[in-house]
């Protein structure tokens, strides 16, 4: 896993942002609209398959920007934050206080019971794991998820020239490993998940927007500036 330190020195709220705002500029989108897509994904798909999680895991919360869409799209669910930095934790308190509950990461075991959760996220955390260490850790969330229950990583894609380029120019990325779709795909089934599928994201930057009626249509195609991996815990 990352040692926390890596991420303990960027675990300022101003100064995290402004960097997230710099790097994202081409996209001509705040961070926000990147925080809030991805839960809004993650909840239109559980919608469409008449799945409602009631207790959800954000694995790698950073400093908490994806809490208050996981209150808006999911109000009812018992949301748990973990991260390998305490500060990052510390920070996601004071922003965004209320009946979350914050676990930090030690060692190569999460401290959860089998079968805990009914829905694990992971947004854009995978890239700053070595690879070689991916199967142990998505083994591990499957553990703590219960039978049935859904997987959703978000990742960088670096097929795309514009998402490669923010990342080249970002402190927080300086040790970033992207990991082709395709590629994490596969390592999610042979970590014992099923159903895996992988879609794209984010085709076209703001002045583009209107076009984005067109982007349920493009998932298949490997361009997107982002892209999730989903599973399924089978019993």
């Amino acid at each position: 896993m990352v040692e926390p330190a890596e991420f303990d020195k960027f675990a300022d709220e101003l100064a995290y942002r402004e960097m997230r705002t710099r790097n994202i500029s081409a996209s001509g989108e705040s961070p926000d609209f990147f925080d809030e897509y991805k839960i809004r994904d993650a909840a239109q798909a559980l919608e469409a398959s008449g799945t409602s999680p009631q207790r959800i895991l954000d694995f790698g919360c950073g400093v908490g920007n994806s809490i208050p869409y996981f209150r808006k799209y999911f109000p009812d669910a018992a949301l748990t934050c973990t991260d390998v930095s305490s500060r990052s934790l510390e920070l996601c308190g004071s922003r965004y206080p209320g009946r979350e509950r914050y676990v930090q990461i030690a060692g190569e075991r999460l401290a959860f019971a089998d079968n805990t959760f009914d829905m694990t996220f992971s947004a854009c955390v995978f890239h700053h794991i070595d690879h070689a260490v991916h199967a142990r850790w998505l083994a591990e969330l499957k553990r703590v998820t219960a039978i049935g229950g859904t997987l959703f990583i978000f990742e960088h894609n670096p097929w795309n020239p514009l998402t490669v380029s923010a990342i080249r120019s970002c402190p927080l990325d300086e040790n970033a490993q992207l990991i082709d779709a395709r590629t994490f795909a596969r390592r999610v089934a042979a970590a014992g998940w099923s159903d895996v599928a992988v879609r794209f994201r984010i085709f076209f930057p703001h002045m583009l927007a209107k076009l984005r009626v067109l982007e349920p249509y493009l998932t298949a195609v490997p361009l997107g500036a982002q892209y999730y991996v989903s599973g399924r815990k089978p019993a």
